[in-house]
């Protein structure tokens, strides 16, 4: 078997809203088809891949770079000792050739949206969903049959007063969310209260809302919104400050007993282990949110995960940012402890397969080779353009 073609396209994901460092109103991805020589069901298997919201499309990078490397490649040194299938490490490693240590940057997000089409495609040559594919590799054939999701909104909109704040938060509850989000820290401390206070009323408890500052405040911001938010019990208190700035995150340890959460901007496993070594964090209260789309694929998350296992951290302790199909199978592959959900924004590529509902915060997987893009109507619309 060989990659035949490698196809790439930029896609908007352009959206009004914005938090507290940036708005979405240029916001791009990189969109990947793989295709094969492998035939099912009479067409050639074609594995898709995108990177996530937050970071701009990479095509630059993917064009001048990576892709280069895999179609100049010898065809039979990408694939595993079977033949039959394609190799992702080896694939990997392809993609890697000539790229100095360090300075992870966007190159990241080049790779990882790659990687996905990959492992998308090598679970639909094995004809099973990758989830599947993924606990028999490594965890012993042994899958989470449903994910716990929360569902992440509460974006600063023009003209979005607290009743359309509630009225977003309410239909969330309504579609079986239990656990939401919402965002702080684009407006003073006093006014993000008042929202924070306006979100209970629909969600009751603290425990059912966790928020995020997206890295806005300083030290001293992050300390006086962290005694501010402690009487609330929230679910958890996220990305306080600069992601890279581990004494911030460590200090604000020492202020802030409930439960925090960071990592969706560190995107190698090296940054993520500094994390764990300086940045404070709690393995028995505290959620790391590293996104595979955007810090090299899953065969670096899967580095990323053998770290924290050396570190005494569960990987129940790991919900990744990014609210799509793949950290979703990565979740009830490898035993994490949720995902991410976007139910109203950065569509088609946020949410999960078509027909499958939220129950208590908990969502299923579909039964489909691969990933599972083709039971997602409006999302697959878009990638079969590339494969056409």
């Amino acid at each position: 078997m060989r990659i035949v073609e490698i196809r790439e396209t930029t896609a908007s994901i352009a959206s009004p809203i914005a938090n507290a460092y940036i708005d979405f109103s240029k916001m791009t991805c990189s969109v990947v088809a793989l295709i094969t020589d492998v035939i099912r069901d009479g067409r050639p298997v074609v594995g898709y891949g995108f990177n996530s919201n937050g970071r701009y499309g990479a095509g630059g990078l993917l064009r001048e770079r990576f892709l280069p490397r895999l179609t100049e490649a010898a065809p039979d040194s990408l694939l595993d000792e079977s033949r039959d299938n394609l190799d992702p490490f080896k694939i990997w490693d392809t993609m890697m050739k000539n790229e100095k240590p360090g300075g992870h940057g966007e190159r990241s997000v080049a790779v990882g949206t790659v990687d996905m089409a990959v492992w998308d495609a090598v679970a639909k040559i094995e004809g099973k969903p990758l989830y599947r594919v993924l606990a028999d590799r490594f965890r012993g054939g042994v899958a989470d049959d449903k994910v716990w999701v929360y569902a992440a909104g509460g974006y600063y909109y023009p003209g979005k007063d607290l009743t359309a704040l509630q009225d977003e938060m309410r239909s969330y509850r309504d579609r079986g969310y239990r656990v939401v989000k919402m965002k702080i820290g684009a407006a003073p401390l006093a006014e993000d209260l008042r929202r924070i206070d306006a979100v209970l009323e629909i969600v009751g408890e603290g425990a059912n809302l966790c928020v995020d500052a997206n890295g806005r405040f300083d030290l001293e911001t992050s300390i006086a919104y962290a005694e501010a938010l402690k009487p609330y019990g929230l679910f958890w208190y996220e990305e306080a400050g600069d992601p890279l700035d581990y004494a911030l995150q460590a200090e604000l340890a020492n202020h802030y007993d409930r439960p925090m959460a960071t990592g969706e901007n560190l995107f190698s496993h090296q940054d993520a282990r500094n994390l764990i070594r300086h940045g404070g964090m709690r393995a028995d209260r505290d959620f790391l949110q590293f996104d595979c789309a955007l810090s090299y694929g899953l065969v670096e998350y899967l580095r990323t995960l053998d770290m924290l296992a050396r570190n005494g951290w569960s990987t129940r302790r790991v919900v990744p940012h990014g609210g799509h199909q793949m950290s979703l199978n990565i979740a009830a592959g490898l035993h994490l402890g949720g995902n991410e959900s976007y139910p109203d924004v950065f569509k088609p590529f946020g949410g999960f397969a078509d027909g499958i509902r939220v129950e208590d915060s908990y969502v299923g997987l579909p039964q489909a080779p691969g990933i599972g893009f083709e039971t997602k109507a409006e999302l697959f619309k878009v990638m079969r353009e590339l494969s056409l």
